[in-house]
């Protein structure tokens, strides 16, 4: 597929100066130059990303992919607030982010459910926190909603200790999102789930949040995971010192279906697009800057992986020609 695979370089969005007032437009966060680096005795430091700069609209699907080491899991935890940066600062709806908040709303890999607490135990305290002024009946009608929604009404009542592990990142979802955040931040959710559970999941979380417009940033290694729910996919180079690569425009339609997803025109030249970067790229980019590539940290480049389809036509209809010839 190389040889029908071009690129086309999208003008890069001008990095955002600080502020501290609401940015323009469609702007809900805005990444400006963040680093992580860690001491390490009798060595200097140890740097695992820096000068790291990306900007998120409201109502889009992020994915973030690179190699274990990159540091996506510590981008993650310092836009929620877990964490903080050794240098730069994160923008979330205009203000610097200074700890966590009920605006940005987290799901692990594990499900984290407080184990005495029922389903809907779980989501109403989640919800209590954010509505502290609600009545009992009002936090418990919320919290259904949002269970209902996850397609756990039947098993509301349940523990966590009767539910699959599917159920429980269920559970998990329904509780983060019933806090209604702005930003859902969420790290490998589907990882540990069987490939059909994996799958169920990211169709519904899929339906919730294009329906809902909901801002989501989402670290993955599953490249098919990213094609299937993303926005624009980012693309960070090995660590230690990674950077953000590049930013991959997903093209495919909004209201892609997953069994669709090979069909649409521009699938595989996307596919080879990430793969090529996570096999090699990813590991030779500092090369390729050597090399003269033009690149700036501060604006990464915006590409849109852009097949063409004539050769691949041509072929494909070769194939079946001597196919029907054979028969």
């Amino acid at each position: 597929m190389n040889n029908i695979l071009s690129l086309k370089r999208r003008p890069a969005a001008q990095p955002q100066t600080r502020t501290g007032a609401s940015m323009p437009g469609k702007r809900l966060i805005s990444i400006e130059g963040i680093a992580k680096r860690y001491p390490r005795k009798g060595e200097g430091e140890l740097t695992i990303f820096e000068d790291l700069w990306l900007s998120i609209d409201r109502g889009e699907f992020v994915c973030i992919i690179g190699h274990s080491g990159c540091g996506k899991t510590t981008v993650l935890n310092i836009l929620a607030g877990l964490d903080a940066p050794s240098d730069g600062v994160v923008i979330v709806d205009g203000k610097e982010i200074d700890g966590p908040s009920l605006d940005r709303a987290v799901i692990f890999q594990g499900h984290a459910l407080l184990p005495w607490m029922s389903v809907l135990g779980n989501v109403s305290y989640a919800v209590s926190a954010r509505q502290p002024k609600w009545s009992k009946d009002k936090v418990r009608e919320h919290a259904m909603r949002f269970i209902e929604l996850v397609g756990l009404g039947q098993a509301a009542n349940r523990k966590p200790a009767e539910l699959s592990g599917g159920m429980k990142q269920r559970v998990g979802i329904a509780r983060a999102l019933s806090i209604e955040p702005k930003t859902l931040l969420m790290d490998e959710p589907f990882s540990a789930l069987d490939a059909l559970t994996r799958g169920t999941l990211q169709d519904e979380v899929r339906r919730i949040c294009v329906s809902s417009d909901q801002t989501v940033l989402m670290i993955t290694h599953d490249v098919d995971e990213a094609i299937y729910l993303a926005d624009k996919i980012v693309l960070m180079t090995n660590g230690p010192g990674a950077h953000v690569a590049e930013i991959v425009h997903n093209t495919l339609p909004r209201d892609r279906v997953r069994n669709d997803l090979h069909r649409l025109p521009g699938y595989y030249a996307l596919r080879n697009h990430l793969m090529d970067f996570l096999v090699t790229r990813s590991a030779t980019f500092r090369q390729e800057i050597a090399g003269g590539l033009s690149w700036n940290a501060k604006a990464p480049p915006v590409v849109q992986p852009i097949a063409d389809a004539g050769p691949a036509l041509a072929a494909a209809a070769e194939a079946q020609t001597d196919g029907r010839a054979a028969s």
